[in-house]
């Protein structure tokens, strides 16, 4: 790296808006990969300084300690330290930290400063820090503390200016290293209460405004019913406001679909382009719109502040199905995809209890299912309003993700039962400030994952798709046939081979054919049967495959997959993460086979009642 280019290193506790501070600072210019041999996210990206030199931002993983207890924390310090394999060592720490908190978050300064490097404090949110009538003497504290220290606002745009000044200055000189040993980490208390006493001046400990709005959402009885509230409406919101766009944009691919096979000579060239590449990922790509209105939801809870304290209300209930107030925050980060929820177990320092947490993590319904969901509730359940209100779509898609939490409490409850050690265990965690979620920082959140789901569009769900209109298109039938071509493909073979095994559960052979690529990336299932009703004849793109599925597909049927994809064993990838994370093929074996169990079961109940009922 040349002399012109500074590698700095963000790092603090969680909740410090040290995520906002990395956005304002790079902006688009981030890249997010894993550490090399670990699943630990790393995010990198870069901005100029008004001297021109190029700046180089690491967004550490935050951690309240250096004295490592999860892989998080563990390359948090080894990367400051200079210790990690294949990672520079940063030129510069810039040490984050909650002006509105600064008794927390001056232990986690003090630790880093004995590390040795040069070192920056940005107190930030300083802002909300005026407002509660917080006064900080900062030449004071940055005296005692051996360093330069800057005020900043994340959140507003100007609100860095002085940070960046600082660091495109002159390098601060480093203080000496020191030992880190039991008896140095005991004097960090005395230390810190010596600064605060020194230079902070607080009128109360808590903001007025968090305390009155606690009151409620903290309270036992109406929490709980605001929790509920809350997600019915997020579910509400995904038919109410993504579902015109997916119309739409599955309008468009029909369009682009009709005019290129009229463009192209009859032939399996046109087959592919048309029913494998417009029926296939045109339809997936459709569902779009209501994955990011989920996503725009999630990241606006999280801005806000609200996630800690639903995950503190949900404690107790979740204690008494062998879980722990902690795993909610990786349980609800498994909406979007179980693969970050499970790398968030990490924050879980019981092993037991971050297991059982691993194993139920991929009940929840992560946003592949999701078009799976819209398909068959489209084609299934009418658009109608219940109550003058609600849309009954919508609560079906309530019902749906309900389930998912209820089976892992159930999981979660059987595991309790069984195991050894029957502990329990107290549930510690700060509860940050109330914000508003700014529209840069979740505009950037919606954007990594809006990415992530095309790219999957473009690799592994684009072969799939290739190579499911391929086996539904040859071998072509023999002379004389006079069933469709599609029942003579190998398609037509599997489909009718795994449709043994499926048949109970109400599965005919081109749902069980489907069942196939969806383990490689769940969202494949609808390409796949887009793709097999397209070969086979049937219209499909947007409503043309929900009506396909309505023709060839009864109710019953339909309620039974619906069941099967809430319970259904997790993707190829989960189960790598699962694997890596817990170091045991016998834990893959287990989740394997017991969402197997469970899903069959439950979709062999749900298809038999409702053939019985109708």
């Amino acid at each position: 790296m040349s002399a012109s280019t500074l590698r700095i290193a963000l790092v603090g506790n969680p909740n410090c808006g040290k995520t906002a501070l990395f956005n304002q600072l790079t902006g688009g210019r981030q890249k997010v990969a894993n550490y090399a041999g670990v699943t630990v996210e790393r995010k990198e990206g870069r901005f100029t300084a008004p001297s021109g030199r190029l700046l180089h931002v690491l967004d550490l993983p935050g951690t309240y300690s250096l004295d490592a207890t999860s892989p998080d924390e563990q390359i948090t310090h080894d990367v400051c330290a200079g210790n990690y394999p294949g990672e520079p060592a940063p030129d510069l720490i810039v040490c984050v930290a909650d002006a509105t908190n600064l008794r927390l978050h001056l232990r986690f300064v003090l630790e880093v400063k004995r590390l040795g490097r040069p070192m920056v404090l940005s107190l930030n949110m300083m802002d909300a820090a005026r407002r509660r009538g917080v006064t900080i003497d900062v030449a004071e504290l940055s005296r005692r503390l051996g360093m330069p220290v800057v005020e900043t606002v994340a959140v507003r745009r100007d609100g860095v200016k002085a940070l960046i000044e600082r660091v495109d200055g002159a390098m601060p000189v480093a203080a000496p290293v020191q030992p880190d040993d039991a008896a140095s980490r005991a004097d960090l208390h005395a230390q810190v209460r010596a600064l605060m006493a020194a230079t902070v001046t607080m009128p109360r400990a808590t903001d007025a405004l968090d305390d009155a709005l606690d009151r409620w959402a903290l309270h036992p009885v109406f929490g709980l019913a605001i929790l509920a509230l809350v997600m019915f409406l997020v579910f509400q919101a995904v038919y109410s406001v993504g579902k015109p766009m997916t119309d739409a944009i599955a309008d468009g691919f029909d369009w682009m679909g009709t005019h290129v096979a009229a463009w192209m000579p009859p032939g399996p060239l046109q087959s592919l382009v048309t029913d494998g590449i417009f029926g296939g990922i045109g339809t997936v790509l459709g569902f779009l719109p209501e994955i990011l209105v989920l996503f725009v939801f999630i990241l606006t809870l999280e801005e806000s502040g609200y996630l800690p304290r639903a995950a503190f209300l949900l404690d107790r209930l979740m204690v008494s199905v062998g879980l722990t107030g902690r795993s909610f925050i990786p349980l609800l980060s498994s909406f979007a995809c179980a693969i970050p929820g499970i790398m968030g177990t990490r924050s879980i320092t019981d092993p037991r209890d971050r297991l059982a947490t691993i194993l139920v993590a991929p009940l929840m319904t992560c946003s592949a299912r999701l078009p799976v969901y819209a398909l068959l509730i489209g084609a299934f359940i009418p658009s109608r309003r219940v109550l003058g209100v609600f849309n009954l779509q919508g609560m079906v898609l309530f019902a749906l993700y309900a389930i998912g939490i209820l089976g892992a409490m159930l999981v979660g409850w059987v595991m309790k039962r069984i195991r050894r050690d029957k502990s329990e265990h107290a549930l510690l965690m700060e509860l940050p400030s109330y914000r508003l979620p700014k529209l840069r920082d979740v505009s950037i959140g919606l954007y990594e994952r809006g990415m992530i789901f095309v790219k999957r569009l473009t690799g592994v769900i684009l072969a799939l798709t290739v190579i499911m209109w391929f086996i539904s298109t040859f071998p072509g039938p023999p002379p004389g046939a006079t069933e469709p071509a599609i029942e003579y493909s190998i398609a037509g073979y599997l489909g009718r081979g795994l449709q043994h095994i499926f048949a109970p559960i109400g599965f005919n052979w081109q749902i069980s054919l489907s069942l196939i690529p969806a383990f490689a990336a769940r969202e494949t299932a609808v390409a796949a049967l887009a793709t097999v009703y397209a070969v086979g004849g049937d219209a499909v793109g947007g409503a043309g495959l929900g009506h396909a599925l309505a023709v060839n597909f009864p109710l019953a049927s339909a309620l039974s997959l619906l069941v099967w994809f809430a319970f259904a064993p997790q993707c190829m990838s989960t189960l790598a993460v699962i694997r890596r994370e817990t170091d045991s093929w016998r834990n893959v074996a287990i989740s394997f086979g017991y969402m197997f169990a469970l899903a069959y079961v439950a979709s062999f109940i749900t298809y038999h009642v409702a053939v019985w009922l109708s």
